[in-house]
């Protein structure tokens, strides 16, 4: 992981908008079979609420009135698809795949009084492949909290 961001719906309950921090770090291996791929992924996102930025004095400035550092992990499983496969051979009429093929359960972690309830929480997500012409391949998850009515 080199860039990204964390940023929560409009109508959920713990606002954020938080720009990862440095490099993440993830693992990634494939099953013995070449059919799928298992994902460990590890990050730390500045979560100061519904503030964005876009450099690194502005990010180091903003901490303290942020709501904290947020750690996320998230392991999953990917599908290598025909289109997948495209993507991943540098293929030049690859292109973005759909969600479905991408799944994640992701956790997270912080001392901020304001986000602590993100660790009492169970998180799903389905993420897919975005190829943008003289750009590196990017990964977007659609995140969801796991959550039961009786």
């Amino acid at each position: 992981m080199t860039g990204g961001s964390i940023r929560s719906h409009p109508d959920y309950d713990i606002p954020i908008d938080a720009p990862l921090e440095g490099m993440g770090h993830d693992y990634i291996r494939n099953d013995p079979d070449g059919k799928r791929m298992r994902l460990g992924a590890h990050a730390v996102a500045n979560g100061y609420n519904g503030v964005t930025a876009s450099l690194n004095d502005e990010l180091t400035s903003n901490r303290d009135k942020s709501g904290g550092l947020i750690y996320l992990n998230y392991t999953g499983v990917v599908g290598i698809t025909e289109g997948l496969g495209k993507i991943l051979a540098g293929a030049p009429d690859a292109k973005t795949t759909e969600f479905g093929d991408s799944f994640i359960e992701m956790h997270f972690e912080t001392g901020n009084a304001q986000l602590k309830k993100l660790e009492e929480r169970m998180f799903v997500g389905a993420g897919r492949f975005v190829t943008d012409e003289g750009k590196p391949v990017t990964v977007e998850y659609r995140v969801s909290q796991v959550a039961w009515k009786s």
